[in-house]
């Protein structure tokens, strides 16, 4: 890939072989945070005072996971975001491949992992900027605990989540078992995952990574 066209990466967790290649994916994806471009103001994304606070929302119990199903779309109702969502896989590098670049409004989702609603994390990367604009992922640093992320799905139903944290993890100490693993076991999780913290022009590389955390709170149709 290009300098350009770098991404935040990110996958899930595997065993054996396929975990420990993936794992090194991530890490290297943690460090090479690029998705912003000179000319643009770069936002420090996410409560960096609200690493590691408890939540103050009242959080509903968590869903019953719901069968697997491709996701269609993603809808951010308190950002006003609703993004298509493709299927990704891996790059050469092992990270996972971004959204097309010329196409800022699309999330990828890592089509090597669960689907959004079923049991285990589900991973959605979005572009935090373009050359000269936001992309669809550049709020997310703003969700507070007990905001409501939708995921439409191909079966007709929708996974509607609830977000439990949002972080802002430097890449200097970048864990990408914490950062994707699953929280609690057997829940349906979700993370939105783009560039955070602060743009360094001479590496072309942002300071961190922002991730929101979610699970399943509810699946209707």
């Amino acid at each position: 890939m290009s300098g350009h066209e770098r991404s935040c990466g990110t996958g899930r967790l595997l065993m054996g072989v396929a975990w420990v290649i993936l794992l090194l994916g991530l890490w290297m994806w943690g460090r090479e945070v690029t998705d912003v471009r000179p000319g643009i103001s770069a936002p420090t994304t996410g409560d960096m005072a609200a690493v590691g606070r408890p939540p103050t929302a009242h959080l509903p119990p968590a869903a019953t996971p719901l069968k697997q199903a491709l996701p269609l779309r993603v809808d951010i109702p308190e950002l006003d975001v609703q993004a298509p969502v493709v299927a990704r896989g891996l790059d050469a590098q092992g990270g996972v491949e971004p959204p097309p670049f010329d196409e800022p409004g699309v999330v990828s989702w890592y089509q090597g992992g669960v689907t959004p609603g079923a049991a285990g994390t589900a991973l959605f990367v979005g572009h935090v900027d373009t050359r000269s604009k936001p992309a669809v992922f550049y709020r997310i640093g703003a969700l507070r605990p007990g905001a409501k992320v939708r995921v439409v799905r191909d079966d007709g139903k929708v996974a509607e989540f609830t977000v439990e944290s949002v972080e802002v993890l430097s890449r200097d100490q970048f864990d990408a078992r914490q950062a994707y693993g699953p929280r609690v076991p057997g829940r349906a999780e979700l993370r939105l995952i783009t560039c955070g913290g602060t743009y360094d022009k001479a590496s072309d590389t942002y300071s961190a990574n922002v991730i929101v955390s979610a699970y399943l709170t509810s699946g209707s149709p």
